[in-house]
C-alpha cells in the first residue's frame, strides 16, 4: 500500500492516470492558494482557501514523509530522518508554515505579517515537483555546475576590477566602493538604469567596453544551458523511442 501512495505522490511518468490527477490537482491547490497574494484586501472565502490548501500541503508532506524509503531507496531508518533535510520537503515546509500563523491581527509590527503573507509566494516552487521541464533544467543545470561555475566567477571578477577601475577614475560620481560594484552589474548586465553613471570622457570608454563585454559574459549561461537542454531533450526522446535499449 505504501508503495502505490508512493507511486501516485510522485510525478507522473505519463502511465499512471491516477497519479497524473493527483499532479494536476495539487498544481491547481497551489496556484489557487496563490490567488489572494493578487489582492490587497482579504475576503472570507480566500482565508477558508487557504486552510484547504494547508490541509492539502499538509497531508501531502506527511505522505512523502512516509513513502520517504522509497524515494531515497533505502529501507532504514535513515530515510525518514533525511527526508525532512532535503530541499523539496523544506520547500514544502516553508510552503505550509505561512497558514500557521497564529499572530494576532492587532499586532503593531505590520511589517512582520506581510513577510509571512509573502512567504506564501514560495508555494509556486512546491509545483515545480510536478514539472517535467523543470526536472530537465534541474538535470541540465547539475550536470553543467562547472561550466556555470566558471561563468559565475569570470562575471564576480569583472564586476570587482570594473568597478575597482572607475572607482578611482571618477571617485566624485560613486560615493562609494558598492556605488561601483552597482554600477558595474549594472553594465554587465546591460540594464543600464541611468541613476549612476560617469560623467568623464575616460569614465564613458570605460562604461563602453563594460558593456560590450558584458554582453558576451552574460550570453555564455544561456548558451550553456540552451546546449544542456536540447542534449537532455534528445536524450529523453531517444529513451522513449528505444525502451529496450539498457535492456
Amino acid at each position: 500500500m505504501r508503495k502505490r501512495i508512493f507511486e501516485i505522490i510522485e510525478k507522473s511518468s505519463g502511465n499512471d492516470k491516477l497519479s497524473s490527477y493527483y499532479d494536476l490537482f495539487m498544481i491547481i491547490v497551489i496556484f489557487t492558494s496563490l490567488l489572494p497574494l493578487a489582492f490587497k484586501r482579504e475576503y472570507a472565502a480566500f482565508y477558508y482557501l487557504d486552510k484547504f490548501a494547508m490541509v492539502i500541503f499538509i497531508a501531502d508532506y506527511f505522505l512523502r514523509w512516509f513513502t520517504a524509503d522509497y524515494k531515497f531507496e533505502d529501507s532504514s531508518v535513515l530515510s525518514f530522518i533525511r527526508y525532512p533535510f532535503s530541499l523539496m520537503a523544506i520547500v514544502d515546509l516553508v510552503s505550509i508554515l505561512p497558514s500557521l500563523s497564529v499572530i494576532s491581527r492587532g499586532f503593531k509590527v505590520l511589517r512582520v505579517l506581510r513577510m509571512i503573507r509573502a512567504l506564501r509566494v514560495l508555494r509556486i516552487f512546491k509545483g515545480l515537483r510536478y514539472s517535467n521541464n523543470f526536472m530537465i533544467i534541474s538535470n541540465v543545470i547539475r550536470k553543467s555546475k562547472k561550466s556555470l561555475m566558471a561563468v559565475v566567477t569570470l562575471a564576480a571578477g569583472y564586476i570587482l576590477i570594473s568597478a575597482l577601475v572607475i572607482f578611482n577614475v571618477e571617485p566624485d560620481s560613486f560615493a562609494t566602493f558598492f556605488d561601483a560594484v552597482y554600477w558595474a552589474t549594472v553594465s554587465l548586465t546591460t540594464v543600464g538604469y541611468g541613476d549612476i553613471y560617469p560623467v568623464s570622457v575616460f569614465g564613458r570608454v570605460i562604461t563602453m567596453a563594460s558593456s560590450i563585454l558584458g554582453i558576451a559574459i552574460v550570453a555564455l549561461p544561456a548558451g550553456i544551458i540552451t546546449a544542456g537542454y536540447m542534449t537532455e531533450i534528445q536524450s529523453e526522446n531517444g529513451d522513449k523511442a528505444n525502451p529496450e535499449e539498457g535492456r
